[in-house]
């Protein structure tokens, strides 16, 4: 009779590391919102849209964040039957906690004129093209919002960019009527943003293909173990 191969376990050391991983971009990218929010010169798509709720609605802006992301991440579930990663699932959780930790820290920065917030928001936006390809590279799934474009992509069948600038764009519009806010750095972080998310990708593909080095080593020890 042949024999039935051993049903791999996963190595905890290995899922350890990319956990940590997700989770210090997940922080960083808290981190980078809070500068952005505390600029006050304007706001991404997203963030206007959740700044726009937080105003409308007793919820703080990480609640807010919470909300739509656990929305968005249903929607992409129900109608494009899209497979969340755990990544996805901490993206949706962790980040909004984590700018309302950071914004109520007494003396977190604050800018007090243009020129403080123009560098305060470049800082935040850095941070946040960083933070997108450190959590990105962990292989553990994208967030919700990179999801839902997806499965929207799906539906419409149209590209995954057109489906991106379609929601984005729904996005801003909806959260600017609400009240959040638009301005100089929303155009920042429209030109920018893209391109510091593939220096980033670049940057911390290393980690990435370090973890899977690492899960192709076990592998292979296993299949020497068993053969």
């Amino acid at each position: 009779m042949p024999t039935v191969p051993p049903r791999r376990r996963p190595d905890a050391r290995l899922f350890a590391y990319r956990l940590l991983h997700v989770n210090v971009g997940l922080a960083l990218f808290g981190f980078s919102i809070a500068l952005q929010l505390r600029a006050g010169i304007g706001l991404g798509p997203w963030d206007v849209f959740h700044t726009g709720l937080a105003l409308r609605t007793p919820l703080t802006v990480g609640q807010a964040m919470v909300g739509a992301g656990l929305t968005l991440l249903v929607a992409s579930v129900l109608f494009a039957k899209v497979k969340p990663g755990l990544g996805t699932v901490l993206n949706m959780l962790v980040i909004g906690p984590w700018v309302d930790g950071f914004l109520a820290i007494p003396g977190f920065p604050e800018a007090h004129g243009w020129l403080d917030g123009i560098a305060l928001f470049g800082v935040g936006l850095v941070l946040n093209g960083l933070a997108t390809g450190l959590y990105l590279t962990a292989g553990l799934g994208a967030g919700p919002r990179d999801g839902f474009a997806l499965a929207l992509a799906r539906l419409l069948q149209v590209t995954v960019r057109r489906a991106r600038t379609l929601v984005e764009l729904v996005v801003l519009t909806t959260g600017w009527l609400l009240g959040g806010s638009v301005g100089l750095g929303t155009v920042l972080f429209a030109l920018a943003i893209g391109p510091l998310m593939q220096w980033s990708m670049r940057a911390c593909g290393g980690l990435g293909r370090a973890h899977e080095r690492a899960a192709a080593r076990r592998r292979g020890a296993e299949q020497g173990a068993t053969g």
